[in-house]
């Protein structure tokens, strides 16, 4: 189940409120610009209700209008003793000095009640915004505190570069063995095919130890194991009195044999005879052999270390920031922490173990590939004092290699 944002709606909703309350309060009419002047009473009631004349100071002219007057005001200015002969009395009075209403007539306190409304509106909305904004970031910032539990970029990063280190020592031991590997293969290629030229085809027997019919074989020139293989199964079919069961059923029994021979097959290297391909496997050697055990080992702790890093890394990396652990589902946060705690071990051990300090020399180790004359010099000298070693190599790195496929006449 995802993060449901419960505070996030109360805080949105408080600040949707509050929002309100600001725009209610900028809509309640203000006083606007006055300009005071003279008015002539024309009739007034004793409520203060009066109709008035006025000289518009903007527009230059005589205007009349409804207006209220002040009943209190003194009589000696009310109609008709302010003007006997006229019958008008007198007050003065506002109008707009600016805006669309320019020169109209304006009583004080006009728009009171539209006021009044509007700061009563924006009273009643903050008064329920503030709570729902507090409500929301306390709430909001509580929970994002607990969510955050956890959260150790620095760790994460500590790991992923343990892992980088303990992949580029496998990448680099898997880099050393097949240079080996490609050296090793065409020179014991060769020798099986030796072995195999001195098998002659009459020791070949099918699936049942049956002995093959050969004698139309050797006529054709097919003498040897080797030659079996060379032929393959098209070119043996195609010989007098030898299908294509026949000719399958022998090349499977040639290539049992070759598996045979190949298991006991040592490529032997000699520094009195030196060629480009012996030299070649013995300089590749070398950079295993300068590894030594020590280098072994640690390959096979990278690899063991990287396979236990991988998925714990996978899980936690929510934890690698406060952002994505935020936006994280709360299983993704459990599995995260849980996963922090494991890389926590994880890097406690090896740093107990010295790991990072020997996964870096054994790269160093095995990064020193053959470069020249002097490497195959110093890989040859080193051969003479410890031959022993350098087979033992290619009998651990070549261990398990078949030798089916490396016979291109098979099929």
């Amino acid at each position: 189940m995802g993060h449901r944002p419960f505070f996030r709606w109360i805080l949105a909703l408080g600040l949707l409120l509050v929002t309100g309350s600001a725009l209610a309060y900028a809509a309640a009419p203000g006083m606007p610009e006055l300009r005071q002047l003279d008015l002539t009473v024309l009739s007034e009631k004793r409520d203060g209700t009066c109709t008035v004349r006025w000289t518009d100071p903007y527009e230059h002219r005589a205007r009349e209008g409804a207006y209220q007057c002040d009943p209190d005001r003194d009589p000696m200015l009310k109609a008709p003793s302010y003007d006997p002969e006229t019958g008008h009395g007198w007050t003065s009075g506002f109008v707009v000095a600016e805006g669309p209403d320019k020169g109209e007539l304006y009583a004080l306190g006009q728009d009171d009640e539209v006021y009044d409304a509007r700061i009563a509106l924006s009273d009643r909305l903050i008064a329920f915004g503030l709570p729902l904004l507090t409500v929301g970031l306390v709430g909001g910032n509580v929970r994002a505190a607990a969510r955050l539990g956890g959260v150790r970029p620095g760790l994460v990063d500590r790991a992923w570069q343990l892992a980088g280190a303990a992949a580029a020592v496998e990448e680099d031991r898997t880099r050393a063995v097949e240079a080996v590997r490609e050296a090793w293969a065409p020179l014991r290629e060769e020798q099986v095919r030796e072995e195999l030229g001195r098998v002659p085809v009459t020791r070949l027997r099918d699936g049942e130890r049956r002995r093959f019919r050969t004698k139309e074989w050797e006529k054709a020139g097919v003498r040897t194991v080797r030659d079996v293989l060379d032929a393959g199964v098209w070119e043996l079919g195609g010989l007098p009195g030898v299908g294509r069961l026949t000719a399958e059923q022998a090349v499977a029994a040639a290539t049992r044999t070759a598996d045979t021979v190949g298991a006991d097959i040592v490529v032997r290297l000699s520094a009195d005879r030196p060629d480009p391909r012996t030299t070649a496997l013995v300089t590749a050697l070398h950079v295993l052999v300068a590894a030594g055990p020590e280098g072994r080992a640690a390959a096979e702790a990278a690899e063991a270390l990287a396979a236990r890093l991988e998925p714990l890394l996978a899980d936690a990396g929510p934890a690698s920031g406060r952002t994505t652990m935020l936006r994280a589902a709360p299983g993704e946060r459990r599995r995260a922490r849980s996963a922090v705690a494991g890389l926590r071990h994880e890097l406690a051990a090896a740093e107990r173990d010295g790991l990072t300090a020997r996964f870096g020399q054994t790269s160093v180790d095995l990064l020193r590939a053959p470069g020249g004359e002097l490497d195959a010099l110093s890989a040859w000298t080193d051969f003479e004092r410890r031959p022993r070693v350098y087979y033992d190599v290619p009998a651990e790195v070549t261990r398990g290699t078949g030798a089916v496929d490396r016979h291109p006449g098979v099929g």
